[in-house]
C-alpha cells in the first residue's frame, strides 16, 4: 500500500500547499523511503535552498534530519518536533493505516523559539562559508513551540480524517 492508494497525488499536493500557506513552513509529504511524492516546493528562507544545492548539505543535513526525525515519529506513532543540524525546526507527522507505515508529512525551514542557525556546522558540512551562511540566514523566520505543536496537531487531525475516509470507502 502506498500514499497514492489512500489519496490522489493532487490532494496530497493541495494539503502541502494549504499547510505551507497556513503555517509558513516548507511542507512536503514523503513516502517510506523519505522521497517527496509531489513536486510542490515553496522555500521559506534563502538558506535552505543553498544547503540543499550542495551534495553534502542534502545528504548530511537535510536527509539525515528527515530520516532520523521520521524514524522517531514512526516508532512512537506520534508527531516529532526537533531541529536539523543547521538549527532549523523539522516537524514530522507519521502516516499509518492500521499498523502499516505509509510515509510522513514533514515541515521545516524556520527557527524554533529563540533558536539560532549553526553557521559553523553549515560551513564545515557544506563548504558554504560562515559569512555567506550568515547572510543567507538573515531574516529566517521563527515559529514558537506552541505554533509547531499546533501544526503537528492540525496535520495529525487531517491525516486521521484521510485515513478514516479511506477505510470507510474500502468497506463500502
Amino acid at each position: 500500500m502506498k500514499l497514492n492508494d489512500i489519496l490522489p497525488i493532487e490532494k496530497w499536493f493541495a494539503l502541502e500547499k494549504d499547510l505551507h500557506n497556513r503555517y509558513g513552513l516548507d511542507v512536503n509529504v514523503f513516502d517510506t523511503s523519505g522521497v517527496r511524492i509531489s513536486d510542490f516546493k515553496e522555500w521559506v528562507n534563502r538558506l535552505c535552498p543553498a544547503i540543499k544545492a550542495t551534495d553534502k548539505g542534502q545528504s548530511f543535513i537535510c536527509a539525515v534530519a528527515h530520516m532520523n526525525i521520521a524514524a522517531q515519529a514512526m516508532q512512537t506513532r506520534r508527531p516529532a518536533i526537533e531541529e536539523c543540524d543547521a538549527g532549523l525546526v523539522k516537524i514530522v507527522v507519521p502516516i499509518f493505516i492500521d499498523d502499516t507505515f505509509l510515509g510522513a508529512v514533514g515541515a521545516c525551514g524556520l527557527l524554533l523559539d529563540e533558536g539560532e542557525v549553526d553557521t559553523f556546522l553549515i560551513d564545515k558540512t557544506t563548504g558554504i562559508d560562515e559569512e555567506t551562511a550568515q547572510k543567507l540566514a538573515a531574516g529566517v523566520g521563527t515559529i514558537s513551540s506552541a505554533g509547531a505543536a499546533s501544526l503537528a496537531e492540525d496535520v495529525t487531525r487531517r491525516i486521521a480524517s484521510i485515513v478514516t475516509a479511506y477505510k470507510n470507502n474500502r468497506q463500502s
